[in-house]
This record gives C-alpha cells, sequence and structure tokens, in this order.
C-alpha cells in the first residue's frame, strides 16, 4: 500500500510523490510545508540542507523543487527509503543533488562531515527525541543556519541548544511549528 504527497511550489509544483503506508510515518501537511517554505524563500536557494528524519521525503523534495543546492536525507525505514529512491529516479535528481543516507540518524549525524545552512527536525512524534537530536546536529550547522522544527507538543518547553533562537512560529491542527536560528557570538 502506497500513499501520496503533493509538491506545492517550484519547479516540480504540483507532482505527485508516492510514499510508503508505515505507521507513523505523516508528511508535514500542505498548508504548515507552505508556510514553511515562505518562511525560507530567500534562504532555500542554493542552500545545503539536512533533513535529519525524512519519512515522507516531503521537506527534502520541496526543498530541491525550490532550488536547494543539496540535500541529505536520514531516512532509517528500508521500505520507505526505496520509495524516497524511486522518487530522486522519478524527478532524475543526481548523486550531487540528494544523498541518502539509510540508517538512524543517531548513527547517522555523529559521521557526517558537512556544514549545513537549513535543517529540517521533525521526527516520529511517539519517539521524542527532538532534544536527543537537536544536541547532534547542533555541531553541523552554519552560523546563521536555520532549523525548522515540528512536533506534536509546545516547542518551547524543549531543551534545545542555547545558540537556537526562535523567529517564527506556526500551528496548524495539532502541528506546531518553529524556524529557529543559530546565533553564534
Amino acid at each position: 500500500m502506497k500513499n501520496q504527497l503533493r509538491i506545492i511550489g517550484g519547479e516540480w509544483k504540483r507532482r505527485q510523490l508516492s510514499f510508503a503506508n508505515i505507521e507513523g510515518l505523516r508528511p508535514t501537511p500542505d498548508r504548515v510545508r507552505e508556510t514553511l517554505f515562505n518562511w525560507l524563500m530567500w534562504d532555500i536557494q542554493n542552500s545545503n540542507v539536512l533533513d535529519v528524519c525524512t519519512g515522507s521525503g516531503a521537506l527534502a523534495f520541496e526543498a530541491l523543487s525550490r532550488g536547494a543546492h543539496q540535500v541529505v536525507m536520514i531516512e532509517p525505514n528500508q521500505t520507505q527509503a526505496k520509495f524516497l529512491k524511486d522518487n530522486l529516479e522519478l524527478l532524475k535528481v543526481t548523486n550531487q543533488k540528494a544523498k541518502l543516507k539509510i540508517n538512524t540518524a543517531q548513527q547517522i549525524l555523529p559521521q557526517l562531515k558537512e556544514q549545513f545552512d537549513v535543517v529540517f527536525l521533525d521526527p516520529p512524534y511517539s519517539l521524542n527525541l527532538w532534544e536527543e537530536l537537536s544536541n547532534l546536529v547542533d555541531p553541523l550547522i552554519q552560523a546563521e543556519g536555520l532549523i525548522y522544527i515540528e512536533a506534536d507538543q509546545e516547542i518551547t518547553q524543549f531543551k534545545l541548544p542555547s545558540t537556537w533562537q526562535q523567529i517564527k512560529t506556526t500551528k496548524a491542527g495539532t502541528v506546531q511549528a518553529s524556524l529557529f536560528k543559530k546565533v553564534v557570538k
């Protein structure tokens, strides 16, 4: 069984992509994605993007569609990773533009050497990984880099790195979303 998501802007606007029917796998809602990419409008072009818990790929593919230089995707589920690979092939995305790492974020993040301009941190809600992953990803974020966090609870309650300054926030139904900037003094 497969599900569909729609790219909402950029080069692949209105393209439908498939993703696996896996419990807990939920793409960022269209309304929230539209708000996020309006926030990132001037920052996503030519950026290096890290999608920590890629899942359906909605955020990674939206970033590529809107001109990101490169996206690194982390997805531990083999079934969903196959859908991501198929979608990369369907859209003719080269290995230079997108790298798919198939393992948990906890195992991949310490191995990464790149620095990122934009990071998507949207782990499965039930795993409650926001704090753990924020600390693992923090060294990989450029100064002034942007971090998007999506959760089903109040984001201000998380103990996030002290250099992360919240600059935007939105809510749609049960989805809480915030954009942070890494401020290094």
